[in-house]
């Protein structure tokens, strides 16, 4: 250990502890960015079951407390509660609960998924929905 900090200079530990802050500061300009840019258009909660969109809510401080239940398939029920810009599977029958200890879902790109009733919720922009969504695949 002694023959390591020989090689270690005065600035050494500042400059390393500038670059690391410094490494930072792009991520936190990023999440502000669409942080601005989600609020400025809203937001929408896609519900889907087996790929079919059964349901899309507008996320918004408007938006009233809703709680509702899908029925993916026989003897299978997911409780949807709704409560302005956030959304969340309350209660549901899977084995597992993962849905629902997913908790509160309210930001672009976010997903509660349920594997077992093929219920998923989703989080897109307004803006998100007029966008063409097919992946261009170019083969090698």
């Amino acid at each position: 250990m002694k023959k390591f900090l020989v090689f270690i200079r005065p600035y050494d530990v500042l400059i390393i502890s500038l670059l690391v802050i410094i490494s930072f500061i792009p991520l936190a300009v990023f999440n502000k960015y669409s942080q601005n840019i989600a609020n400025k258009l809203g937001n929408i909660a896609v519900i889907s079951i087996d790929g079919v969109t059964v349901r899309e809510i507008e996320l918004s401080s408007n938006t009233k407390y809703q709680l509702f239940t899908l029925y993916p398939s026989e003897n299978q029920y997911n409780i949807i509660e709704v409560d302005g810009t956030r959304i969340r599977n309350k209660k549901d029958n899977s084995p597992d609960q993962i849905a629902v200890k997913t908790g509160w879902i309210s930001k672009v790109g976010e997903t509660s998924i349920c594997l077992p009733h093929k219920l998923i919720i989703e989080i897109r922009s307004k803006d998100g929905e007029k966008q063409n969504e097919t992946d261009l695949v170019i083969p090698l």
